[in-house]
């Protein structure tokens, strides 16, 4: 797609309502490489042929930061010119053979886009337009060919060579290189290529699917971490797996590799055949990784394989489309995850750890100058827009589709979507419709048109419910009104379709069976409620006393919920509720209320937030033998200071911080007993697994040694600290290890110093492990303004370098964006910090630098000084010269705001 400018140089925004299909048709592409980290030379030979259906039109091809030498066109010499960064070239014939030779320096591609050079070896990252900074090319999705590579290189620096689809031909070359031929037997979008070229290991696996199919999978990682490829691998072929038999999809290749490096923008990049993957997500022992890690790599290793089908066979006709595969494919991952989980509770804590991820990162984006609908109406840099709302709001999107035709009709649906559109460049209707049309007498099928109104309205809908019990009649009705606010560019909405789960409870706790009036079905348990207009209202007949609702049970439907809930309510729900989802959405409703009240009230910041009704209702969670240790620690888990600050107009984010560390330091020492005997219970695991159970003890014991430390800072005592000190020292999973030492650090104990020197020490060669150590200090509570001259003094470590994405976001975006109390600083020198890193990185990779900018989006809610302290801040970033379209996107819609 061709970037424009406006007369002042500023970018023009590309919009999906002016699509058109390419005047050209590429069918097969024909690269070799010759692999140098200077300079790399890269052959192009691609068939072409004029698009009948389009409106013609010279041939434009997309090329960044590219060294052309040679252009034919069927083997001779052709004119051509140069236009805003493209190759064009007039008066081609229909059909002919196109071959470009070009230059790039893949050892100075700092942008990490393209072809780049990480650690002496040769990685690709082309999503969403990085390939145009390989060889001149139709770069768009919907451009769908044939490739056929061939890598040629030092054999000695060089040993493994990978690109898509299968290996067909290997050897040596005179003066010690070699090479190796890929053929991908699948059509492909230029943004899916990839290739690979180093120094490499492999951890192996032969497998048979279900098809009788034999399969050869790999892990390619460097040599000294082979040790800690076992969980990705177990991972990957779980994903395999549970495809197949969950949705009928098979793998379809030979083989299929992973390889990991340490430089990557993203999480992971699912290329056809051959997913790259940042080391975050591929790396892990006991010793170094986290529960957290573990899961997560399952979640990604599962995501990137689950895209083969959702993305790679079938894949976006356009970048507005960017959820038809990224969120249909994280409901996938969040699907398998939940179903390799043993028992119903682990289902439960994965669904809400989702839901928070949710509410606490997307529904501000929601409310900010970034909203954008799940399928976008324009863009300036579509790098911007790989947000949550493209991803966590357009999987909560596909799981309502679930929700309205059920988990067999949502799976006859996929069967539908792929038979129909298998090798093809489609759209989120396409998706829509195929899953309506296999449920042809659902809600969804019924109200498709309307129900699309979640992929074009921006925005949080925010659903106000009132009950009423009519005592006479023995029944109690529930009014839903449902609004959105205004977003840019969208001042008014209409009203979404909003599947509401529901429940009733009666006042000691029991379920009551629920039947609507003038039906004559009888539902016990959760009945789902589908709300179609701005105002809707439901009767329930037969109900003898007035009963507590449990409202959007599993979170259905990605809404605000606002119902008047008395404080006796809630404490039923939390200690009754079958739902669990609501049972903790209870119990953060009942600190929220409290942290709201307090920030609201004049009284001293350390003044007790907390009422007794609320700490007898957490340590009896605590005492409950019935709950997972995994859901205790959800519930005992305020809410974030990010969250909090979403429900106020105006934000102090030091009032925030201080009442919310108020709040722990009161759970620490009111509930002392409880977190002992919780750890007690809990801090012996046995030998090491990262199951859900056994992370769910380590959580709830990692906790307890947390706020035993903070009890242990208001009293004086030292034994817990130094318990915690030991438990450190003889810990034998990094899980328990980093546990204790976050206990030290967010105590402010003087222990976590010599814990830190000594963590540091010991895992000085693991770079991953010393992106914990960095996050950790720079994600600290703040104490008197002490944390931005500690992250100052981090930035100047030998082991921090500011190219490195991993290493950056461990410091500067554990300040700036996770650490809420210590960034914004009355003195403004957070903001100060903020926009000299946000420029320092835009010279160096705009995409790390554009997610920083946006540590600001909510600018405009701060109360003053912080206001206009923040909007200057982003103001000088918007004045620097040469700002990238990817930042200055990010900063002039925040101004605007």
């Amino acid at each position: 797609m061709l970037q424009l400018r406006d007369g002042q140089g500023q970018p023009l925004a590309i919009r999906r309502e002016d699509y058109v299909a390419p005047a050209w048709w590429i069918d097969t592409v024909d690269l070799t490489f010759d692999l140098d980290p200077a300079k790399t030379r890269v052959l192009n030979r691609m068939r072409l042929r004029r698009n009948p259906d389009s409106v013609g039109g010279p041939l434009r091809l997309d090329g960044d930061e590219l060294n052309l030498a040679r252009v034919l066109v069927d083997g001779q010499g052709a004119s051509f010119r140069m236009e805003a960064g493209q190759l064009v070239i007039d008066n081609l014939p229909e059909s002919f053979e196109l071959e470009i030779f070009t230059t790039c320096c893949p050892v100075k591609n700092t942008k990490l886009m393209g072809l780049f050079v990480s650690e002496n070896t040769f990685f690709t990252q082309c999503e969403a337009e990085g390939f145009r900074r390989i060889t001149y090319f139709l770069d768009r999705p919907d451009v769908m060919a044939s490739y056929t590579v061939t890598l040629r290189a030092d054999k000695t620096a060089y040993p493994v060579l990978l690109s898509n689809g299968n290996l067909v031909d290997s050897g040596d070359l005179p003066e010690g290189r070699h090479f190796a031929k890929w053929v991908d037997p699948f059509r492909k979008p230029s943004y899916l290529f990839a290739l690979v070229a180093g120094k490499l290991v492999a951890r192996e696996q032969r497998i048979t699917t279900r098809a009788g199919r034999d399969h050869l999978l790999q892990v390619y990682v460097r040599a000294g971490d082979l040790d800690k490829t076992e969980h990705a691998m177990n991972s990957l072929i779980n994903s395999v797996l549970w495809d197949e038999a969950r949705f009928g999809l098979p793998l379809d290749l030979d083989r299929f590799m992973i390889v990991a490096t340490s430089d990557f923008n993203m999480g992971a990049m699912e290329n056809k055949g051959l997913n790259i993957f940042n080391t975050k997500y591929v790396l892990a022992n006991q010793a170094t990784a986290t529960d957290a890690d573990y899961s997560n790599i399952e979640s990604v290793v599962g995501h990137e394989y689950f895209h083969n089908w959702s993305g790679d066979r079938v894949t976006c006709r356009d970048w507005f489309q960017l959820s038809l595969k990224e969120g249909l494919t994280v409901f996938r991952d969040q699907e398998f995850s939940m179903d390799l989980c043993a028992d119903a509770s682990a289902r439960a804590v994965k669904r809400i750890e989702d839901v928070r991820v949710l509410r606490t990162a997307q529904f501000p984006e929601d409310a900010g100058p970034m909203a954008h609908p799940v399928r976008p109406d324009s863009y300036i840099e579509i790098s911007n827009f790989y947000t949550v709302t493209i991803y966590e709001k357009g999987a909560e999107v596909v799981r309502m589709m679930q929700t309205l035709v059920g988990r067999k009709g949502f799976e006859a649906g996929i069967t539908l979507y792929f038979k129909r559109h298998d090798g093809q460049a489609v759209t989120c209707d396409d998706f829509a419709q195929a899953i309506a049309d296999a449920n042809l007498d659902s809600d969804l099928s019924r109200l498709l048109p309307q129900f699309k109104r979640w992929y074009s309205q921006a925005g949080t809908p925010r659903l106000a419910a009132h009950g009423h019990y009519d005592a006479d009649a023995r029944t109690y009705t529930l009014r839903f009104e449902q609004t959105c606010a205004p977003t840019p560019g969208q001042p008014l909405k209409l009203p979404f379709v909003i599947p509401v789960n529901l429940g009733l409870l009666d006042a000691s706790g029991r379920e009551l069976p629920l039947q609507l009036d003038g039906a004559a079905d009888v539902v016990r348990g959760t009945r789902t409620l589908v709300l179609t207009e701005s105002a809707q209202q439901f009767t329930f007949v037969g109900v003898d006393a007035e009963p507590v609702p449990s409202i959007l049970r599993g979170f259905s439907a990605p809404v605000i919920l606002d119902f008047d809930y008395s404080d006796a309510q809630l404490l039923t729900l939390l200690a009754n509720d079958p739902d669990p989802f609501n049972r903790w959405e209870a119990g953060q409703r009942l600190a929220l209320r409290s942290a709201l009240k307090a920030i609201d009230d004049s009284a001293a910041p350390d003044a007790p937030v907390l009422d007794t009704a609320y700490i007898d209702a957490m340590a009896a969670v605590l005492r409950n033998p019935t709950l997972d240790a995994a859901f205790k620690e959800l519930v005992l888990t305020l809410p974030s200071e990010t969250y909090i600050a979403e429900q106020l107009p105006v934000v102090d984010p030091q009032r925030i911080h201080a009442v919310r560390e108020a709040m722990r330091a009161q759970l620490a020492t009111a509930l002392f007993a409880q977190w002992e005997a919780a750890y007690d219970e809990n801090h012996d695991t046995g030998a090491y697994t990262p199951d859900p159970r056994s992370s769910g003890r380590r959580a709830l014991a990692g906790m307890a040694l947390t706020f035993l430390c903070l009890a242990a800072r208001a009293s004086g005592d030292t034994v817990w600290p130094g318990k915690t000190l030991q438990r450190f020292k003889d810990a034998g999973n990094m899980t328990d290890r980093f546990n204790a030492l976050s206990a030290l650090v967010a105590s402010g104990h003087s222990l976590a110093a010599p814990a830190l020197a000594r963590f540091h020490a010991i895992f000085k060669d693991e770079a991953l492990v010393i992106d914990k150590w960095f996050s950790l200090q720079a994600g600290s509570p703040d104490r008197g303004g002490d944390v931005l001259p500690l992250v100052k003094q981090l930035m100047k470590h030998p082991d921090f370098s500011l190219k490195n994405p991993n290493r950056a976001r461990s410091v500067i975006f554990s300040y700036c964006s996770a650490n809420p109390g210590a960034f914004h600083r009355p003195d403004a020198a957070g903001y100060v910090f903020w926009s000299e890193r946000v420029c320092e990185l835009d010279a160096i990779n705009p995409q790390v630098a554009a997610r920083l900018a946006r540590s600001l989006d909510r600018w405009s809610k701060l109360a003053e000084p912080y206001r206009s302290a923040a909007r200057e801040a982003i103001a000088r970033v918007a004045a620097k010269p040469d700002l990238s379209k990817d930042t200055q996107e990010v900063v002039n819609r925040a101004l605007a705001d």
